[in-house]
């Protein structure tokens, strides 16, 4: 696979992860909610969240066109997709939407009450949209 096709699926799958438009993550970024989630980096006491951070990167990849990002924005979208997939596959059962794992993957950029993550290399959210989401056999725990 070459440096452009794989720039591309890291394109498609972090717009897949990421469904939390800029506006939207920006003023979610502001609330009390927000800022009281995640994990801090080691002596950074009262310091702002590493989750907390990226989304305010996010939102800045998110305003910028495609040819202007460079090999670490790429890199970051890596990082925001796995995020977001090792999370969604530890979702706590019940009503999640106060839940501080919740807020903590809007931090990153995925709100989960919105709508299921597409599973890695398949069918991008349009293709959801228009032929549904797969039958419940074939969906992770949970879901």
């Amino acid at each position: 696979m070459s440096r452009s096709d794989e720039e591309q699926q890291t394109y498609r799958e972090f717009t897949e992860a990421v469904n939390m438009k800029p506006a939207e993550l920006r003023n979610w970024l502001e609330t009390d909610e927000s800022k009281h989630v995640g994990w801090r980096r080691k002596g950074s006491q009262g310091g702002e969240s590493v989750g907390h951070e990226s989304g305010r990167r996010i939102v800045e990849l998110l305003r910028r066109k495609r040819d202007e990002l460079s090999t670490a924005d790429y890199r970051h979208m890596r990082k925001v997709i796995g995020y977001v997939r090792r999370h969604m596959a530890q979702r706590p059962s019940g009503d999640v939407r106060k839940t501080r794992w919740r807020y903590s993957l809007m931090n990153w950029g995925h709100d989960p009450v919105k709508a299921p993550l597409p599973p890695p290399g398949g069918r991008s959210r349009q293709a959801l949209e228009r032929h549904g989401a797969p039958p419940k056999a074939r969906r992770g725990p949970g879901r």
